[in-house]
């Protein structure tokens, strides 16, 4: 299923290919790996053991550029997911954000951004945590969307932005 130079999402490490897979003596057993080197991160690895059920369920298959474009269609439609009570809230975020739901990714960005203009329009900053995970959930979409789309994280936001404009002028 994960063959050597397959990309895949590894849990909110983000997009990661396949580069070996590796078996190693650990405590007198050996133990087959998936050796995981982020795409965007070159001087990190990931040994994942393919005997740990909990840790290869972290592994997720890229979405399709269909199904990409048709999340990125449905944005406007997205509900917003605000919660007033910020230590209920950056509990309730980080677990959308190792969910690795694109989904509720989306609503979170969505919700995150709405937020930060409301705080800009009152002359505030968005709180540090909100900030923090905010960039956390962009850096996972935007990383998968540019691997699959063929274009650069930084100008995902930009291809966004543009397919909505044309979708709506249409």
């Amino acid at each position: 299923m994960f063959e050597n130079g397959t990309a895949v999402v590894y849990g909110t490490s983000g997009v990661c290919r396949v580069v070996a897979q590796e078996q190693k003596l650990v405590r007198g057993n050996y133990v087959d790996y998936l050796v995981l080197r982020p795409v965007y991160d070159k001087n990190t690895t990931f040994y994942i053991p393919k005997n740990s059920e909990e840790v290869m369920a972290k592994l997720r298959p890229l979405l399709s550029k269909d199904e990409i474009l048709e999340l990125i269609r449905s944005m406007p439609d997205e509900d917003t997911v605000w919660i007033d009570d910020n230590n209920l809230r950056k509990q309730k975020y980080n677990q959308m954000i190792g969910q690795g739901d694109r989904r509720k990714l989306i609503k979170l960005i969505k919700t995150l951004y709405i937020h930060q203009n409301e705080m800009k329009a009152k002359g505030k900053n968005l709180h540090q945590s909100d900030e923090a995970i905010l960039k956390q959930a962009e850096k996972l979409l935007n990383d998968e969307f540019a691997l699959v789309l063929d274009i650069k994280p930084e100008n995902v936001n930009e291809f966004i932005v543009d397919l909505m404009n044309s979708e709506s002028s249409n």
